[in-house]
């Protein structure tokens, strides 16, 4: 297991394909589905595979990607968090999902900050944004706890849905 970074309540730690049950069931919760979208990760099987092709690939190849959040007590995973460098963006976007039972706590915001501050000030990177639908309130929110602003609506695919563009 490759440490990230820790907070106050939370370890940030690189996945690893052990965590192919934890990811299905984040990837499967009613709030991921919403608002990131259906994946086609139905089975353990396929959790492994994004981990592999996806997750761990990322690390490899840019050194950073979508991290495994956990509950410093007991090692309890409770969600994602992380940086990704899209095509269509000209900036890395942070991105996070917590499990239904584990949002409106401020853990978003706890790991969201500090991996904001870990990209920036280890990563070296410049500016960090993000993007989400304009029905996610909840990102939204948690976006601007952490001082960003909404700037434009923009299309990752010319046929994909409109997103809110944060710097």
């Amino acid at each position: 297991m490759n440490k990230i970074l820790e907070t106050k309540h939370l370890i940030l730690r690189e996945f690893t394909i052990e965590d192919d049950e934890f990811l299905l069931s984040l990837m499967c919760s009613p709030s991921w589905l919403q608002f990131i979208g259906n994946k086609s990760v139905k089975n353990t099987d396929h959790a492994r595979q994004y981990i592999e092709k996806g997750l761990i690939q990322s690390y490899r190849e840019k050194g950073f990607g979508l991290w495994l959040v956990e509950k410093k007590e007991r090692n309890i995973p409770i969600g994602m968090c992380g940086l990704l460098k899209r095509d269509a963006l000209e900036n890395v976007d942070i991105g996070f999902a917590l499990l239904p039972e584990y949002e409106g706590k401020g853990y978003g915001v706890e790991i969201a900050a500090s991996t904001i501050i870990y990209g920036k000030h280890i990563l070296d990177i410049k500016t960090i944004v993000a993007i989400t639908r304009s029905d996610n309130k909840r990102s939204i929110a948690l976006l601007e706890k952490l001082g960003m602003r909404y700037h434009s609506f923009i299309r990752l695919k010319p046929e994909s849905e409109e997103l809110m563009l944060f710097i």
